[in-house]
C-alpha cells in the first residue's frame, strides 16, 4: 500500500486497540490528529480504512450494534500492518518528503499582486497563523508528557517560523523596502531571461 499521513494515522490506533471507523475519526479529533489529516469527511476515514483491509494491513474484527444505531464492524491491525507502520516511521523520520504546499507556489506569483494587496493578505495569514499557534499552545491537558505533545510541537514551531518571517515581509512591504511596479517586473525579466 502506498503509504498516506491517514494510512499511518489509523494503523496506529488500531496498534493501540481495535476500533470501528466512526470512533475513529472521534479520537482523531479529540487528540487534536485533524490538524495532521483530513478527516472532516467521515467517508474518508472509511476509505482509507477498505484501503488497509485490502492491502491485508487491517482486517475487520467483531461487530457490535448499539440499541438505535446502525451495526458497527471493529477492525484491528494485522501484523504485517504493525511492520507497515513501522517501516513507514523509519522511512519518514530521517528523510525528508517532497511535498508540495500551495503556500509557496503563491509567494512565486506575488508579482502578479500589487504590493499593497500583497501585504493585507499576509497581514491576514499572520493573524490566521497566530490564532493557530494560540489553539496549539492552549490545547494540551496539563500534565501531559511531551512525547505525546511532540506534533504540536513540531507544527508550533513551524508556525512560529512562518509567523516571525511573514512579520519582516509586511514591515518590508509597509516600509517600501520590498516593492514592485510593472516597469521593475519587466526590467528584471529582461535582465535576467
Amino acid at each position: 500500500m502506498k503509504r498516506s499521513p491517514l494510512a499511518m494515522v489509523l494503523l496506529a490506533l488500531l496498534v493501540e486497540a481495535p476500533a470501528h471507523p466512526y470512533r475513529m475519526q472521534q479520537m482523531i479529533k479529540e487528540r487534536g490528529q485533524d490538524q495532521l489529516v483530513n478527516v472532516a469527511q467521515r467517508n474518508s476515514v472509511y476509505q482509507a480504512l477498505d484501503r488497509l483491509v485490502r492491502d491485508g494491513l487491517a482486517r475487520a474484527g467483531s461487530t457490535s450494534r448499539e440499541p438505535g444505531r446502525p451495526e458497527r464492524t471493529v477492525y484491528e491491525v494485522t501484523e504485517e500492518g504493525a511492520a507497515t507502520l513501522r517501516r513507514w516511521l523509519l522511512e519518514t523520520l530521517p528523510e525528508p518528503a517532497r511535498e508540495f504546499p500551495e503556500f509557496p507556489v503563491s509567494l512565486a506569483f506575488l508579482p502578479m499582486l500589487h504590493p499593497d494587496e500583497t501585504r493585507e493578505l499576509l497581514s491576514r495569514r499572520l493573524a490566521v497563523l497566530e490564532g493557530r499557534v494560540a489553539a496549539i499552545d492552549a490545547q494540551a491537558p496539563p500534565g501531559l508528557p511531551r512525547l505525546f505533545l511532540v506534533e504540536d510541537e513540531y507544527r508550533a514551531v513551524l508556525l512560529r517560523a512562518e509567523i516571525e518571517w511573514l512579520r519582516g515581509i509586511v514591515a518590508d512591504l509597509e516600509s517600501g523596502r520590498l516593492t514592485w511596479d510593472r516597469a521593475f517586473i519587466e526590467e528584471t525579466l529582461a535582465r535576467f531571461s
